[in-house]
């Protein structure tokens, strides 16, 4: 039985998965549907959390608009998301920047790693 559900669950994975990772700011080029109609929405924000495994892997990303903070969560495998494209990279020692909610202007930043 848990090797039929590996081999399914195996199927669903996308080949390519942008390589990215907390504190990273990114850009989240993802598939909305209006009326019968289908376009490309970009996202852009800091990644907050990773987390699960396999297909069930999920990512939060966090951005200020209009002085209010969103959050979006998405599966990281999913069809709505068509690319995660990097802008930069975050320095962060942390897994789960959940301290960033608090935050307000420049204590809310990441600090860009320097490679």
């Amino acid at each position: 039985m848990n090797d039929i559900i590996k081999a399914i669950e195996a199927e669903q994975l996308k080949s390519e998965v942008d390589d990215f990772r907390v504190g990273d700011t990114v850009k989240v080029y993802a598939k909305v549907k209006e009326g019968n109609r289908e376009r490309t929405q970009v996202f852009e924000g800091t990644v907050l959390k990773r987390q699960g495994g396999s297909s069930r892997e999920t990512f939060t990303v966090r951005k200020l608009s209009n002085g209010v903070g969103v959050e979006k969560t998405w599966p990281l495998h999913s069809p709505i998301v068509e690319k995660i494209e990097v802008v930069r990279h975050g320095k962060v020692r942390r897994a789960k920047l959940n301290y960033l909610r608090q935050r307000i202007g420049k204590s809310a930043k990441v600090k860009e790693l320097v490679k």
